[in-house]
């Protein structure tokens, strides 16, 4: 779940501590895996080029790191905008895992980022934005590249939310066919499409599927992953989320923080 990273967009990064804290809360009792907590941009993404955060986001992981007993406190760093001293502070307030972030032809920035983390016995994801912009057998090239790095995981990620369920299969499926390490994927509503495509890549072979309360995140949002688990239920998937308890948490705790609801207000881009 990446309410309190991706979601953070849509609140203009004001997230308090205690929000944080009853959110990630939350989530953990739920049942969510891995809880993502920073800035939208990731670690040092708090600045004037990318949107002031109203509270220190080592306050924040520590608000986090506090209340999460059985999930993985995960964080999220964009080589250029955070740096490996970044990452270990985070580390040293309770993150336990890191997705580095790239464009989807700069897989080769993230190595010192991804081989840090794993010194430091976090859990470390290669994460390919905007992967809609080339074809399979790049997107597949730069995920070998993250594997070769140690990566644990792998995700495609749709970050203009411009893919329809076919280019979803074919970049997604290509990658797991390719690579020797678990596979996730991340998809934006830009098209409406963020819950259609996220079940063309379990089809294909993705095992680690993401979403946000209410769908909360940039643009049009993310995979609502309230609805998501509905829908994970009724096909018969496993997925260890308390349906109950991750309708509370969208109703109850993220709801009254939204600006607006999640729309689609405009294109994404081709």
């Amino acid at each position: 779940d990446t309410t309190l990273r991706d979601g953070s967009h849509a609140v203009s990064h004001q997230y308090t501590v205690e929000q944080v804290a009853a959110v990630a809360g939350g989530l953990d009792a739920a049942g969510i895996e891995y809880i993502e907590v920073t800035h939208g941009d990731g670690l040092a993404g708090s600045s004037i080029n990318y949107g002031r955060s109203a509270t220190d986001e080592e306050d924040l992981i520590k608000a986090a790191s506090e209340v999460i007993k059985n999930g993985i406190l995960t964080v999220l760093l964009i080589p250029g905008i955070g740096t490996i001293e970044d990452l270990k502070r985070a580390e040293a307030c309770g993150a336990k895992a890191v997705r580095v972030a790239t464009h989807v032809t700069e897989a080769d920035t993230a190595e010192q980022h991804i081989r840090m983390a794993k010194s430091l016995g976090m859990k470390a994801f290669g994460f390919l934005m905007m992967s809609h912009m080339v074809s399979p057998e790049k997107v597949v090239e730069q995920a070998k590249l993250f594997e070769s790095y140690a990566a644990d995981f792998i995700y495609v990620a749709d970050s203009a939310g411009a893919m329809l369920p076919e280019d979803v299969k074919t970049r997604v499926g290509a990658v797991v066919q390719a690579v020797g390490v678990p596979v996730g994927f991340h998809a934006h509503n830009n098209l409406t499409l963020a819950t259609a495509n996220s079940l063309a890549a379990l089809e294909v072979g993705a095992t680690f599927l993401d979403g946000t309360c209410r769908g909360l995140g940039a643009g049009a949002g993310n995979t609502q992953i309230e609805a998501l688990v509905g829908v994970l239920n009724k096909v018969g998937y496993q997925t260890g989320v308390d349906f109950y308890k991750i309708m509370d948490v969208a109703e109850d705790l993220v709801e009254p923080l939204m600006h607006r609801p999640q729309v689609v207000r405009n294109a994404p881009f081709m």
